[in-house]
């Protein structure tokens, strides 16, 4: 395969691609931001400006451009799987933004398209490549804690802006689809189960789920969790075994919430704090991104996992009645 860099698209101007997502694939080793596509092409222009990219103002032309290999989609959540079935037609790669879909079943049609075409398609869940969350998944390899029994989890912050597009229903918005996904996420990942039961229950609010609470049974241990778009901010994960627990502090946003640090204490009251004080989980998803589309490599979220974290999400609206 190629070593040449890998041309990257964005499909839209939105706020994770401006301060996050390009600034990333920039930084990347082996990337570059070639052009920018917005219906809005004062906003392509501004936003391509920094990285000398072309600013193109309709997604079909960005799909239609030669000079560019793979896609970042940024686009409201009921518009993923849509334009990443587009993309795969046109022959580029694709990283959409989570979620990917709005149903599991959903994410089939996308399995099809990436296998038909031969091409790279994945959810963005940049957790997945945060060195924090790949220590975890070791320590409870290795029985740091003893054998799991409990995890628990929160993730929250207050936005009751009915503009905002996470208050819209219409376009795929809720506290579930934005943030629910990723104590989920995390768990699937660190402990490779899935769940048998969940019970859940959800507080509605301008048509979308704004609170859920989540106790979800899986095969050796529960997870208990709750999410919300009506609290102050909040990000916590722990991991409670019968040989200790270990807290992951900035579980999700980490570095803009706080400080990268696992707490691991054992049974006697000894505790280690590991620190990951200069990862750039963004920066590592491009990173492996840009791996997997030049030479192959695994990728640590393929469609198969998002389809299960999917599934997960399906269960929890069911449970509450949804």
């Amino acid at each position: 395969m190629s070593k040449g860099p890998v041309r990257w698209g964005i499909l839209g101007a939105a706020k994770i691609a401006r301060e996050w997502v390009a600034p990333a694939i920039h930084a990347s080793s082996r990337g570059v931001v070639a052009a920018v596509g917005s219906r809005d092409r004062a906003k392509a222009a501004a936003m391509a400006a920094p990285y000398g990219a072309r600013a193109v103002e309709r997604y079909e032309a960005l799909l239609a451009d030669p000079g560019v290999d793979a896609i970042y989609i940024p686009l409201p959540n009921g518009d993923h799987v849509a334009w990443t079935l587009k993309c795969l037609e046109a022959g580029k790669h694709v990283l959409c933004e989570k979620p990917i879909a709005l149903a599991a079943g959903e994410i089939d049609a996308l399995i099809a398209a990436r296998d038909r075409t031969g091409l790279m398609a994945a959810e963005a869940f940049m957790v997945t490549h945060h060195p924090q969350w790949r220590r975890v998944r070791e320590l409870l390899r290795e029985g740091a804690i003893g054998r799991l029994r409990h995890v628990q989890g929160a993730f929250s912050f207050f936005n009751e802006d009915p503009g905002n597009i996470r208050n819209q229903a219409d376009l795929g918005g809720g506290a579930l689809r934005d943030i629910g996904v990723y104590p989920s996420v995390v768990t699937r990942y660190v402990t490779g189960a899935e769940p048998e039961r969940i019970a859940a229950e959800i507080d509605w609010d301008m048509g979308i789920d704004a609170t859920a609470r989540v106790q979800a049974a899986f095969p050796e241990f529960h997870l208990d969790f709750y999410v919300s778009m009506r609290m102050a901010p909040r990000q916590l994960m722990t991991f409670h075994g019968d040989g200790g627990w270990l807290s992951v502090h900035a579980a999700f946003n980490a570095g803009a919430y706080g400080d990268e640090v696992i707490e691991i204490r054992a049974s006697d009251a000894t505790t280690v704090l590991e620190r990951f004080p200069r990862a750039d989980q963004y920066r590592a998803q491009a990173d492996a991104f840009n791996a997997s589309v030049l030479d192959g490599a695994p990728f640590a979220c393929p469609l198969e996992f998002s389809r299960g974290n999917q599934r997960m999400i399906d269960m929890i609206y069911a449970a509450a009645g949804a």
